[in-house]
């Protein structure tokens, strides 16, 4: 989920990378690796298990390149990140009602908190991380902002503009729930800057949905309408984002 994208001083590999991410080719991604480095290894893991969180399926891949990671891990740094996917994926997992993995994710996300120090690059990942267990797992949203905020600041101070994209939609997601709704639009206009500004095409719908919840008409069915092209584009990613998009059928009650 970490990144910021590509540059032109960017290395054509990770140029590649990217873009296939970004367009929701995460197994084509993944498949560019080598398998010969932890740092590879673990890269391969968390694109995989992002296709998870989007798509709702790749769980065996996802499950597999995991245990690479984790096998080729030395270093406690190395060790942390494969922790914070172990923690990812098994969040992912519950969050989709696929099965109950909610206390391997806090297991996991935990043995990577003691493993990941305050301040270096990992943490601020795993600090959101533990922000969406405790939004949507544990229904705790003070806890959930704070972690949020501190993702937000390791963002900003790590300069990942992908991250960033992430703490202020779902800072902007509590507030919105609270009734702020000026703070509640500009964070999902953020959020939506930066997709667009990186490219991250598919987590750009769900960005343009998140901002239409938050505008008046017109506005708000232009950006709607803006998301369907997007999401069709795409073959129907991220799959939860369907019911956002569908209208409702005709004579169907509605709240």
């Amino acid at each position: 989920m970490s990144g910021d994208g590509t540059t032109a001083d960017d290395d054509p590999l990770r140029t590649a990378v990217w873009r296939l991410r970004s367009r929701a080719c995460w197994a084509d991604a993944a498949a560019l690796l080598p398998t010969d480095t932890p740092a590879a290894t673990l890269q391969r893991a968390a694109l995989l298990v992002e296709r998870c969180l989007y798509t709702e399926r790749g769980w065996e891949a996802a499950e597999d390149a995991l245990r690479t990671a984790e096998a080729r891990a030395h270093s406690d740094e190395e060790r942390g990140a494969a922790a914070c996917e172990r923690g990812q994926l098994a969040y992912t997992a519950t969050l989709h009602g696929v099965r109950d993995r909610a206390d391997e994710a806090r297991a996991a996300l935990g043995r990577a908190a003691a493993l990941i120090a305050p301040g270096a690059p990992g943490r601020a990942l795993l600090d959101f991380r533990r922000g969406l267990l405790a939004e949507n797992l544990a229904h705790a949203p003070q806890a959930a902002r704070a972690a949020y905020r501190r993702a937000h600041a390791g963002a900003t101070a790590q300069a990942d503009p992908l991250l960033l994209s992430f703490t202020w939609r779902h800072l902007a997601g509590l507030a919105l729930r609270e009734g702020e709704l000026a703070e509640a639009r500009h964070g999902f206009a953020e959020s939506l800057r930066l997709r667009e500004e990186l490219g991250y095409l598919v987590g750009t719908a769900p960005a343009l949905v998140s901002l239409a919840d938050t505008e008046p008409e017109p506005e708000a069915s232009r950006l709607r309408e803006e998301a369907r092209r997007l999401f069709r584009l795409l073959g129907g990613v991220p799959t939860w984002l369907a019911e956002h998009l569908n209208p409702p059928a005709p004579g169907a009650a509605t709240a």
